[in-house]
């Protein structure tokens, strides 16, 4: 797999025709990459999901991009300083509700600028000195398949996530996250980006209107041409066009985030907050489990999902699907011969805790040091809350 770590031209055109045939586009370069690497065919993606793949590449796309954008605005903000700088003194007609109002300044306005680029720095380093890896978690975040492969030992497990995370430039991983991390994260970076791009507008914006009042003018180059004999603002025009994109992408994150079902679903303000707050306080204060339909769905699927039966599992999904029948595939393979011998331990293959992975460990790590760090500070809080109606 080092050997071939390089992919060769010749390997897209397989990895191409592999997608046309698996519909699969991680898979396809997996067969591709196997067929280069032979020998490591077998273990290539082994214990793996798509999204560890996908995922966390974008992980490390969101960090690297922001580690290119982030120098580039401060050097924005640099160039603007000095601006206004040398403008500092300089006195211009200020306006409030685009009427004639006290003077400011041409370097005073332009500090307005980089006040708020100052502002989109911050939160643009914020959001990814955030970021965190997701890390080897397995098909829904419980590491199942890892612990599987590592014989139940937890400490393996851990430490091949600690070390991919390594390898991947990450200080730390999540401890907890589903097929996917959370989509949360593009709504954070989202936001950040998003709020960028409307200082962009802005600053285009009055730019646009300092060219119409002839009081500045974007750079014109001596063999640009303009609209007939005009010198438009191009660039501040561009700066509004992108800027507006910018910010609408943010509710395209906000919708992917809140049509995430469970573990992970393939998807790309009604009230205030504190009504929210509210809300979602007394939800989750009365929460009613019913643990044998719970039971009972893990008792439908979980013979589907625990087997390699092939056809017994078509036929058994056919009883299912077309006839509206239960799943019968237990009966199915208790009655084929081949499966004789290991129909005594079938009752103990079929055991929900054995598919769990590390889901209550993790739950343990995660409840006792994250959640437990991020609510010290409102320790009083809650304790009135849980004396008052706050939950009522």
């Amino acid at each position: 797999m080092k050997a071939h770590a390089t992919i060769q031209d010749e390997e897209f055109k397989v990895a191409a025709e592999e997608e046309k045939r698996r519909r699969h586009d991680v898979m396809a370069h997996v067969h591709a990459f196997g067929q280069v690497a032979p020998a490591a065919a077998g273990i290539i993606h082994w214990g793996a999901t798509s999204c560890y793949c996908t995922d966390n590449a974008d992980l490390i796309l969101l960090r690297d991009g922001l580690d290119i954008l982030i120098p580039k605005l401060a050097v924005v903000v640099e160039k603007l300083s000095q601006f206004a700088q040398q403008y500092k003194d300089l006195p211009c007609l200020g306006f409030t509700h685009g009427q004639p109002a006290q003077l400011v300044t041409v370097g005073k306005r332009a500090c307005l600028w980089i006040q708020d680029l100052l502002m989109d720095l911050r939160n643009l380093e914020r959001a990814r000195d955030d970021l965190r890896f997701r890390g080897v978690k397995g098909t829904t975040g419980t590491q199942a398949s890892f612990l599987q492969i590592f014989e139940g030992d937890h400490g393996k497990v851990e430490k091949l996530d600690e070390l991919v995370t390594e390898k991947a430039g990450f200080n730390s991983a999540f401890i907890i996250s589903s097929q996917t991390y959370s989509r949360k994260i593009d709504v954070d970076v989202g936001n950040a980006l998003g709020s960028f791009g409307s200082t962009c507008e802005r600053i285009g914006i009055d730019i646009r209107h300092l060219a119409m009042l002839k009081e500045v003018e974007e750079p014109f180059e001596k063999d640009q041409i303009g609209s007939s004999a005009m010198r438009n603002p191009m660039r501040s025009e561009r700066l509004c066009s992108l800027g507006r994109h910018l910010q609408n992408l943010p509710k395209d994150a906000l919708d992917t985030y809140s049509a995430q079902w469970f573990e992970r679903s393939l998807v790309g303000v009604a009230t205030s907050s504190d009504d929210l707050a509210l809300t979602r306080n007394n939800v989750t204060s009365g929460f009613v489990v019913y643990p044998e339909v719970i039971k009972r769905r893990v008792h439908d699927e979980l013979p589907f999902m625990a087997t390699l039966a092939g056809v017994l599992s078509h036929q058994a999904s056919d009883n299912v699907k077309k006839q509206g029948k239960d799943n019968d595939l237990l009966d199915r393979i208790r009655r084929t011969a081949f499966f004789n011998p290991i129909l005594p331990d079938l009752d103990n293959l079929l055991d929900a805790q054995t598919f769990i992975g590390r889901a209550p460990q993790q739950v343990e790590k995660f409840t006792t040091t994250e959640v437990a760090a991020a609510l010290k500070p409102y320790a009083s809080h809650i304790a009135r809350a849980e004396t008052s109606n706050l939950h009522v």
